[in-house]
């Protein structure tokens, strides 16, 4: 065991600072890492006729022109209303441009759609923001942004992506590592250290240039006051009328350079007239030499402080910066300055050892402290009002008449204007509904009243739509994603009243918030029903749910064979949705028994899904394939033929997540929904033939809920667990293996439709290219299949084995199955026997190299079968859930037989 802390002040500051947070005493939050990664090529700042944002606002423009939706930079720093931005510039003395914001390929440019292009990573956070690290490597040589448009547009879809360690710039360690501290020495005063390290063989010239920003808020609406930045000796004096006087001093004598947050109108329109101090006017100055580019009366809504440094090899430079309230008596900024950061650091280090107490293994710790830092890193004030955004600002040109029936314009209520949880800062810097759930339980770790927020928030009238649909994501509000933030709400609620009763052994947990919750999903329940069930027989259609290619259709559009798909994994993430909201129902009934009567209803819903998934009843479809023991979608045709389509994927799957075991002395306290639930298992046996008993000695009979029994169980994770078919070295793939050798193919009146196994990424271009359901291995789906494997253990018990993996003549129980695939998911981070990672075999360096294997990448999904990233590098997002993964609880759970949904234990 690695030994817990040995300071508990320490260990107790970041604690309090939380709790102050909470209580409103002390608004730690205010102050954090909320800027982009990319505002460029967004939805929001898009003004197109046609809707293409990649083209509208692209890179080449971003350095010009002021955003009208929020600000990006690198390691960015707000408030939380982003009214002013901290972030970093740096020039190498090469580069055509000033590198202000990171740099990526557009989803026509990128032979796999969109990628950034460029290697930083989230080191270190704590929940308050007390103390955050991050490090970007930037090459010594000129950057090859052409290069990497070229080479990647050269390459077929076929090829793997052109990345820029391929491009040899990182080559001899020529490079230098900028590391980003951020520590608080309250919470509105900032202090912010950067330190260089020459990597390389040879000194080189690096110019530093932190910047300060106004988000521009006053060329949308005539009249409307700017804000200021002025120089005050060596200083930069802010004045705001929300913010109040603030002050950034900076140690040593840096240039400080003014200019306006305003669109450069004479290089993007062709305006020659056009005066002013521009947004890129820091690029000219430090880049071109264009000295006239910044305000000599050193004012301005824009400035930074450029310093130049030679930095021998093996060398290392600093700069500090700290922003604070202006006062007329505040001690010198430096003098306790490296004592701050050291005291924040310190806690920060007593905080996660207190949290991971229990995790033996030092790499371990290190991965889930990474994942940990990514998840608060990745926390981003999103700003968006659909109905202004279609009509235009009145101090702007209108937009083009057509964009009022185009994209999103029937969202015309949504109106987002809160910091929240990004998938990816650069690749997906807007939210997307069922991400947002499942980036909500690592957050619950270690900041369970933020991700409670959350998952409010988009439940809110201004998120949801008033006929009760939840919003998808900015390129398409309208499409439907899996409707998992029942389950998230309720293990949240879990999660957080853990933490509560180390300090109170009878908290309840946060019951409002579980109710706030229940009551607006009762609305989203509602719309599925009405929505997604065409012919409402309980089998649900749904579209692509997330899992983009997964079929041989675009499940979003229209088949081009007509008619509808009736849906698997739609039916199965409804029954799910159904026992979420049963346990919240029975959980808020154990305080007020008007909610038996809605768990009634919900008990009874899940047995009629249950029935028509599995064919009971007269004219019931049932998706259930008795010869290969798997569900399948199947296609209705207009003709009234349906077809199987008989797709070993995670779509036959995704019915073990429908699963909750009841516990005798939960329905003891609910007589009136025990009484109607025994009616209904009494009165309806083809129902009551769904669900299972096991008597407990000594602990009565539970009861299963489940779309499975126990030989269909056994089926499905026959096949799950085989080697040769789902189960890889790193998980479990999105689609059978087998499929190599033996593709799906259909044909259909005349046309051909194929799926094949693709482990790696995209060989079409559907839903963009950058996602790929086709082998890969997806952390979210995963996750799920490990808590539902523990939720089937706490029913079947220590006797109900399974073959895992299939074929190896070794049987465990279901917890043993749910820990090997814990173990394999969380091998794809953790250093093997050689030191090398899994997830970053992409490049020799970054798997070997001291300066790279160590900072972990979260991407958005792994290569079936080597494990390595692909799609998104920086989607912390949902694959953070691998904290939770870590944390003891997960074995400690299924080791001692507890269930997830007893009063004072969780799933992993």
């Amino acid at each position: 065991m690695h030994p817990s802390t040995s300071n508990p002040p320490a260990a107790r500051a970041e604690r309090e600072r939380m709790a102050q947070a909470a209580a409103g005493t002390q608004d730690w939050r205010r102050w954090g890492p909320y800027l982009s990664e990319r505002q460029w090529g967004t939805v929001r700042e898009d003004y197109s006729a046609g809707g293409n944002a990649w083209d509208y606002l692209p890179h080449d423009h971003a350095r010009s022109r002021a955003y009208r939706w929020g600000e990006d930079g690198i390691a960015g720093f707000s408030d939380e209303h982003q009214f002013l931005c901290l972030s970093l510039a740096l020039w190498n003395g090469k580069d055509p441009i000033l590198k202000e914001r990171l740099f990526g390929l557009t989803n026509a440019e990128g032979n796999h759609g969109e990628d950034v292009k460029e290697l930083y990573y989230y080191l270190d956070a704590t929940p308050s923001h007390a103390y955050l690290k991050m490090l970007y490597k930037y090459p010594q040589a000129a950057f090859p942004y052409a290069q990497l448009v070229e080479e990647n547009r050269r390459r077929g879809i076929d090829a793997d992506e052109y990345e820029l360690l391929d491009t040899g710039v990182f080559d001899e360690d020529r490079y230098f590592d900028v590391v980003v501290e951020y520590a608080k020495a309250a919470p509105d005063d900032i202090l912010m250290r950067i330190t260089v390290h020459n990597r390389g063989p040879q000194a080189a010239p690096l110019w530093l240039l932190p910047q300060l920003v106004f988000r521009n808020l006053w060329s949308w609406k005539a009249g409307a006051a700017r804000p200021t930045l002025a120089a005050d000796g060596g200083a930069i004096a802010v004045a705001h009328p929300a913010l109040g006087r603030l002050r950034l001093e900076i140690d040593g004598e840096p240039t400080l350079l003014f200019c306006d947050n305003d669109t450069n109108a004479r290089r993007l329109f062709g305006r020659p007239d056009a005066a002013g101090y521009f947004k890129d006017g820091f690029h000219e100055a430090v880049v071109d030499g264009h000295a006239a580019a910044v305000n000599p009366a050193r004012t301005g809504t824009k400035a930074g402080a450029l310093a130049q440094f030679m930095i021998a090899a093996g060398g290392s430079q600093q700069m500090r910066l700290r922003l604070r309230p202006a006062a007329a008596a505040a001690p010198p900024a430096f003098a306790d300055f490296d004592a701050v950061l050291a005291a924040r650091l310190l806690e920060a280090d007593a905080y996660y050892a207190e949290l991971q107490r229990g995790i033996d293994a030092a790499d371990a710790r290190h991965v889930q402290r990474q994942a940990l830092a990514g998840m608060i890193w990745s926390k981003q004030y999103f700003h968006y009002s659909v109905e202004k955004w279609l009509q235009g600002d009145p101090a702007q040109p209108p937009p083009p008449a057509g964009r009022k029936q185009g994209r999103n314009h029937d969202w015309t209520h949504f109106a987002s204007a809160e910091v929240l949880a990004m998938p990816d800062k650069w690749e997906y810097p807007w939210f997307a509904a069922w991400d947002l759930a499942f980036h909500c339980i690592p957050l619950a770790l270690v900041d369970a009243e933020f991700a409670k927020s959350q998952l409010v928030l988009l439940a809110r009238e201004w998120y949801m739509h008033p006929n009760g649909q939840l919003p998808a994501y900015e390129w398409a509000f309208g499409d439907v994603n899996p409707p998992v933030h029942a389950w998230a709400a309720f293990r949240v609620f879990q999660i957080d009243r853990r933490w509560r009763r180390e300090a109170q052994p009878d908290d309840p947990g946060d019951l409002l918030f579980l109710e706030r919750v229940f009551q607006k999903l009762l609305l989203n329940f509602t719309w599925w029903v009405n929505r997604k069930d065409a012919q409402g027989r309980n089998i649900f259609q749904g579209g692509f749910l997330g899992l983009d290619n997964i079929g041989c259709f675009d499940r979003s559009q229209p088949l081009p064979t007509g008619g509808r798909i009736d849906q698997a994994d739609g039916t199965s993430w409804m029954a799910m949705y159904c026992l979420n909201l049963l346990r919240i129902a029975i959980e808020l009934a154990q305080h007020n028994p008007a909610y038996e009567d809605i768990a009634s209803k919900f008990f009874e819903h899940f047995l009629a899904i249950a029935a028509a998934i599995n064919g009971v009843g007269e004219n019931a479809l049932g998706l259930w394939d008795e010869i290969d023991q798997f569900y399948y979608d199947h296609l209705s045709l207009p003709d009234g033929r349906k077809l199987p389509l008989r797709i070993p994927s995670i779509v036959g799957l995704i019915p073990l997540f429908a699963v909750q075991v009841l516990e005798p002395e939960l329905l003891d306290r609910m007589p009136a929904f025990t009484a109607r639930m025994e009616w209904v298992l009494k009165h309806k046996p083809e129902l009551a033939a769904l669900i299972s008993d096991w008597k407990v000695p000594g602990h009565g009979e539970r009861r299963l809920l489940s779309l499975l029994r126990g030989h269909r169980t056994k089926a499905l994770l026959h096949r799950m667990l085989d080697e040769t078919r789902f189960l890889s070295d790193y998980g479990v793939r999105s689609l059978s293996k087998q499929l190599e050798r033996e593709p799906f193919r259909l044909a259909v009146d005349g046309a051909n439709y194929e799926v094949d196994y693709w482990p790696g990424e995209s060989r079409s271009g559907l839903f963009g290219g950058n996602s790929n359901w086709r082998g890969p291995i997806w952390m979210p789906i995963n996750y799920l299949l490990i808590e539902s494997l523990q939720h089937f253990h706490y029913y079947y018990g220590d006797e109900f084995k399974v073959e895992c993996p299939t074929g190896s003549g070794r049987f465990v129980s279901l917890a043993g199955a749910a820990d090997e695939l814990s173990r394999r998911i969380c091998a794809l981070f953790l250093a093997g026997a050689d030191g090398q990672r899994p997830v970053l075999q992409l490049h020799p360096k970054m798997a070997r190299d001291p300066q790279f294997r160590d900072h972990l990448l979260f991407f958005e999904y792994f290569h079936g079968d080597s494990g390595r990233g692909v799609g998104a590098s920086h989607q912390t997002g949902w694959t953070g859930a691998v904290a939770k993964l870590l944390q003891p609880t997960a074995a400690a759970a299924a080791a001692a037989s507890a269930p997830a949904d007893a009063p004072g234990h969780e799933m992993n």
